[in-house]
């Protein structure tokens, strides 16, 4: 008899974590790694957040909090949204949770029923699969190749929405890609969207990481209306770095928020007061980091896109957000190395960790196994180093038919 359900039987770990684990165990081993491949960021929240943390460590009454959240956090959040042009909640649509993943999961868990659909762009972040596999959801994926610059079309979304579908999941800024949806771009997705019955859950994480915009466009901007029936995810992890901390923000109609409350209430209860008070200085005290956090990943990028650039084996469209390039590989496909043949991205990814020490994603885990992904928060001579080591895997890769006689036969 198993011990475990059956909608458990074929979930997996979070890849991206299982491997971050692998690589510190690596370096434990003594090995020189250079781990190109978690998107932690390269900073931590400023003093105030910790005065904050410790001034509610002294306050601390041991109580249960609510499970909604803390009245301070949750206005000091619709403050933000105001300040980016998004005024249309309530304290009563605003939810806490632990982190975006446990709210995106809670979502899931409430909106859908088993076997609904819900459109997901690919490239994506795995654990979109991995919940929705887990909460019963049916994933059809909106394919958005290298050669449209990982965005897809209104046409595309105009075609792919059926009797069937539930929800379309939307993250702009993207992971893994970086890509990032223009003003007018945004505006043609929402034209269509508005006319379309159908749930929307916007996955806002990277929102403060944009370059050469002056502004992020939410598909809210151009149809207010899709308040109605959007779900908005956003997440202090990411722009004030703060991912161990775990702290969610959700804006969504009455009735789901009224759902998320309850299932927190009945799993994680609450999120503790010293968190609560650390995000809520987060985001009351001074935002000059995103500025400055933006141009440090700004120029890391393209150091990044400039080391690519001269392999023809890669192409890489550019990418105006987050901490990430996504290049296609596909080029290096059927190229041998030390008598092995890359034969995709898995290949790829493990045959520069092992002969290089470089530790990059296989673009599979995110629905694009022409690919892989680059995370550049890493410190400027590390990002240096580990560009080196994978230039100079990308130039010993040699064409089968000078080879050939190193095969096996």
């Amino acid at each position: 008899m198993s011990a475990i359900s059956q909608r458990m039987a074929n979930v997996r770990a979070c890849p991206i974590l299982t491997i971050a684990q692998d690589i510190a165990g690596f370096k434990k081993q003594g090995k020189n790694i250079v781990d190109l491949s978690v998107g932690v960021p390269s900073f931590l929240p400023g003093q105030h957040v910790y005065d904050a943390a410790s001034k509610a460590l002294a306050a601390d009454s041991g109580c249960y909090g609510a499970s909604k959240g803390d009245e301070a956090l949750i206005r000091a959040y619709l403050a933000q949204l105001a300040v980016d042009g998004i005024d249309l909640y309530g304290e009563e649509n605003i939810v806490t949770g632990y982190g975006a993943k446990h709210l995106l999961f809670s979502v899931m868990f409430s909106l859908f029923n088993p076997g609904d659909e819900l459109l997901l762009p690919a490239p994506y972040w795995p654990s979109y699969i991995d919940i929705a596999d887990l909460t019963g959801v049916k994933v059809a994926t909106l394919a958005a190749p290298v050669s449209a610059d990982y965005k897809i079309t209104p046409t595309q979304l105009e075609q792919a929405i059926s009797p069937q579908t539930k929800a379309l999941l939307f993250n702009n800024p993207s992971n893994p890609t970086g890509a990032v949806y223009s003003k007018s771009e945004v505006a043609a997705l929402a034209e269509v969207l508005a006319i379309h019955q159908i749930w929307l859950i916007t996955d806002d994480v990277y929102n403060r990481f944009v370059f050469e915009q002056t502004e992020l466009s939410h598909l809210l901007h151009f149809e207010p209306q899709l308040a109605e029936r959007l779900v908005k995810i956003d997440s202090l992890s990411k722009s004030y770095g703060m991912p161990g901390w775990r702290i969610g923000m959700l804006a969504a109609p009455v009735e789901l928020t009224n759902a998320v409350i309850a299932l927190n209430s009945n799993s994680v209860s609450n999120i503790p007061q010293v968190v609560n008070q650390a995000a809520t200085a987060a985001l009351e005290g001074p935002q000059t980091i995103h500025q400055t956090m933006c141009k440090v990943y700004q120029d890391k990028r393209d150091i990044v896109l400039n080391a690519l650039a001269g392999y023809r084996e890669i192409r890489c469209p550019k990418p105006q957000g987050a901490f990430y390039v996504f290049p296609d590989i596909s080029g290096c496909y059927g190229r041998v190395f030390d008598g092995a043949v890359i034969a995709d991205d898995v290949t790829f990814a493990g045959q520069l960790l092992s002969s290089e020490g470089v530790a990059v994603l296989p673009g599979r885990l995110f629905g694009e196994p022409n690919s892989i992904r680059i995370s550049y928060t890493v410190e400027i001579e590390t990002l240096v180093e580990g560009l080196s080591r994978l230039g100079r895997f990308i130039s010993q890769l040699q064409d089968p038919l000078t080879t050939a006689w190193m095969l096996p036969k």
